[in-house]
């Protein structure tokens, strides 16, 4: 039988190995879409947890996609590529607005994607379709916060509920 303060030392490394192979334990990304009717477009900052999107980036991928080690120039298309793919705004049936990728940033485990949503004509609301990380986590959940002139709203986007009209 090991002594008291070595078994204790035994625990506490267990311990703690099993906390970082949880790092976290939920699959989210937050999404803030304000709407700039002067512009004519929708400003959008999202927030995901860095080691879920290198996931959703590296699927079809040769080798894992790293956005510490992956050169920006690699790694910026396949961000705009995947942000096209995932997150898609509608007006009418079939009127795709396009997204223009901005660029990203770090912060501790997470980047924030930036983008904006160029609309046509003034509108009340639009269509979203938000499938970001749905297809590599089942307990994936999105939210996204409108703010408009008209105030602020919130939904909720995952597995069986991926397309919501938001309006303002």
């Amino acid at each position: 039988m090991l002594p008291m303060p070595r078994r204790l030392f035994v625990l506490a490394s267990a311990l703690l190995l099993s906390l970082a192979a949880f790092a976290h334990a939920y699959h989210a990304s937050i999404m803030d879409v304000k709407v700039n009717a002067q512009k004519k477009q929708l400003e959008v900052a999202l927030k995901v947890f860095t080691d879920d999107l290198e996931k959703g980036l590296s699927v079809g991928q040769p080798r894992p996609i790293s956005l510490d080690q992956t050169p920006p120039f690699v790694v910026q298309p396949l961000v705009a590529a995947y942000l096209r793919k995932t997150i898609v705004f509608t007006g009418k049936p079939s009127e795709e607005f396009p997204l223009k990728y901005i660029g990203m940033e770090r912060e501790n485990d997470a980047h924030w994607l930036y983008f904006s949503v160029a609309l046509p004509r003034p509108l009340q609301g639009v269509r979203l379709q938000q499938r970001l990380l749905l297809e590599q986590f089942p307990d994936q959940m999105n939210i996204v916060n409108v703010e408009a002139s008209s105030g602020k709203k919130s939904a909720l986007f995952r597995n069986g509920n991926e397309a919501q009209l938001l309006s303002w």
